[in-house]
């Protein structure tokens, strides 16, 4: 079940529109999986499948267990086995999963972000928007 975190929902719709994106969530570490905590513009069917992620599913999973960003340059054409069907039904192409990790260096959450664009993200960009990340609140 979704249950939004309205800090986290604010923080994310000014991360988007920082990064000039279409799209993001928010997932919390809570034992081994993620929990969704804010959504922007993922359709509700996506939601309901994304609610809850377990421990090294998908993109956000990936970035979990890898401490590390994991992005495609395209949602709809990505055949790397990374990238979950319903994840193919938001409405961009090029995303980045992006962990946030606390001072221990543990993973506290993952935050998602995609735009109407193709195209590769680049480690700069990345590492920009991992220290940004780092700011989610809790």
């Amino acid at each position: 079940m979704y249950e939004q975190n309205q800090a986290q929902q604010k923080w994310l719709e000014l991360f988007i529109a920082q990064h000039d994106a279409s799209a993001g969530t928010v997932h919390v570490q809570r034992g081994e999986d993620l929990f969704l905590t804010a959504a922007h513009n993922i359709p509700p069917a996506v939601v309901a499948i994304v609610a809850r992620v377990p421990h090294g599913k998908g993109m956000a999973g990936m970035a979990q267990v890898q401490k590390s960003p994991v992005q495609t340059c395209n949602l709809q054409t990505d055949d790397t086995g990374n990238i979950k069907p319903g994840a193919k039904a938001v409405d961009a192409q090029a995303a980045v999963a992006l962990p946030v990790l606390d001072d221990a260096g543990a993973v506290r959450a993952v935050v998602g972000i995609a735009w109407s664009r193709e195209g590769e993200i680049t480690e700069a960009e990345e590492q920009a928007m991992m220290k940004l990340a780092a700011s989610l609140p809790q």
